[in-house]
């Protein structure tokens, strides 16, 4: 279309204009060089076994279905400073638990990409908060609005109706069993066959195979670096200011990058003392590991590549047009929230939703006498719902990668949950029009308390999640 149908001109433009463009991109390129550090990471892991090993160890204390999914969950919570380097840094780690206590790799993608996104937009002294307060600020300061962006966004958080909702729709599940639509399909074959996958399916990375335990290997081979891993993250970003002041995206990327750097070798020197293998025989691992991320990278080159061509496209523009014109006050909170979720689903940025939408929804709200929070809310849960489901978004393709699940797979099965708790956001935020009261969060999470077991008998069935797996001796 950009190019008038031109088919020689439009992929000559698209490899000039957009994937060099994109892969030249500060931010982009520092990602994918550090996702080549966590493929190495992760190979190293891998290959030598401890993954393995570490889930022997655990399998007594999580022995159960129930028990993995909330450990995963509370894991998510804890990793809250980075969304990307979440499901990468828990998905290997208990990718092998999960299948020993058959978990489909699709919930497990599923517990990854939930903790992720939603975790790091209720947290205001990272660098999602300190992106979403500046934009509020700016709009402040245009309308002469006597508010503090630091204020203004802790008030916002009851008003996160999705992000909050789908954290509290984890433990929901893992704790009642209910499940619906593809992801029914897809535990149910896990549990009857014991198979994570789908026969055809293709997983964004090779899974860490819980049957190959290399002689020597020990659970600390994969404790030791992961520990490694944090004291490095943290002790290089505390000195800068983190968690209290805003940490440049180049420092935290660096940051990551030394730590992934640090425990790999560690983990090295771990399996040449122990004998597990050479040293050269570990380097390999490394390399194979990295190796095992290209395609992934093709996959994150080309989803930004496509965002861009939609942007030059002006679809967030026409959407917006569509929404344009003189609306009722209490409607604006749905309607921000519906117009968000398209935009970041078209996207597959939730940043660049903030970015259009907070500009046209604070002096809307403003304008109309509309609810502010409310409002401001629906722009990040907006801008949320569509992210954590577009197919291009990145956390969803490296929530894909660090499940080593099919990325398709994943967002088929995905897209029923997230749509659910969407559901219910978008009634509450109906409802926000006319009540404006932080409370409204309780009417939110009842609806999705209500909606997982209604949508369970509609279209899935309660499975157990309390089976047991023998630990293996």
């Amino acid at each position: 279309m950009l190019c008038g149908w031109n088919p020689i001109l439009a992929l000559q433009t698209f490899i000039k204009d957009y994937i060099f463009v994109q892969a030249a991109d500060g931010y982009n390129s520092s990602l994918l060089v550090m996702m080549i550090f966590i493929g190495g990471f992760v190979g190293v892991i891998t290959h030598s076994g401890s993954a393995a090993v570490f889930a022997n160890k655990v399998a007594h204390l999580i022995n159960t279905r129930c028990k993995a999914q909330l450990v995963v969950w509370f894991a998510g919570l804890v990793i809250f400073f980075t969304d990307s380097g979440n499901p990468l840094i828990l998905g290997p780690a208990f990718q092998p638990l999960t299948d020993k206590l058959r978990i489909s790799r699709e919930k497990l993608a599923w517990l990854l990409d939930s903790t992720a996104s939603p975790v790091c937009i209720l947290i205001p002294f990272i660098g999602w908060g300190i992106y979403i307060m500046g934009l509020m600020q700016k709009e402040f300061d245009a309308l002469k609005l006597p508010l503090q962006d630091f204020d203004t966004f802790v008030n916002v958080i009851p008003f996160q109706f999705y992000a909050i909702g789908t954290l509290i729709m984890m433990p929901l599940i893992a704790f009642l069993g209910y499940e619906f639509s593809a992801m029914y399909k897809a535990e149910k074959r896990t549990i009857e066959t014991g198979q994570p996958l789908w026969p055809e399916a293709k997983p964004a990375r090779p899974a860490v195979d819980i049957t190959e335990i290399h002689k020597g290997a020990t659970a600390s081979m994969m404790v030791v670096p992961l520990v490694l891993l944090f004291l490095c993250i943290f002790g290089l970003l505390v000195p800068v200011g983190f968690p209290f002041k805003k940490v440049p995206g180049a420092v935290l990327r660096s940051a990551l990058c030394f730590g992934y750097f640090v425990g790999a070798m560690a983990c090295i020197l771990m399996m040449v003392k122990a004998k597990v293998c050479t040293l050269s025989e570990s380097f390999k691992m490394y390399i194979d590991g990295t190796k095992e991320v290209v395609f992934i990278l093709m996959i994150l080159v080309f989803a930004w590549s496509l965002g861009s061509v939609c942007k030059a496209l002006g679809t967030a523009q026409y959407i917006v047009s569509l929404t344009s014109g003189s609306v009722p006050g209490w409607i604006v909170p749905a309607l921000i929230f519906v117009t968000g979720a398209l935009i970041s689903f078209a996207t597959g940025s939730s940043w660049g939703t903030f970015a259009i939408l907070m500009p046209l929804a604070i002096p809307m709200a403003h304008a109309l006498g509309a609810p502010l929070y409310a409002s401001i809310g629906a722009v990040l849960s907006g801008g949320l719902f569509g992210d954590h489901c577009s197919p291009i978004s990145d956390t969803t393709v490296l929530s894909s990668m660090g499940a080593a699940c099919d990325h398709l797979d994943h967002v088929k099965t995905q897209f029923p949950y997230a749509l659910m708790v969407a559901f219910a956001s978008l009634i509450t935020y109906v409802v926000a029009g006319f009540v404006n009261s932080p409370a409204l969060i309780f009417l939110a999470v009842g609806l999705v308390v209500v909606f997982v077991p209604l949508f369970s008998k509609m279209f899935g069935a309660r499975l157990s999640n309390k089976i047991e797996i023998a630990e293996e001796k």
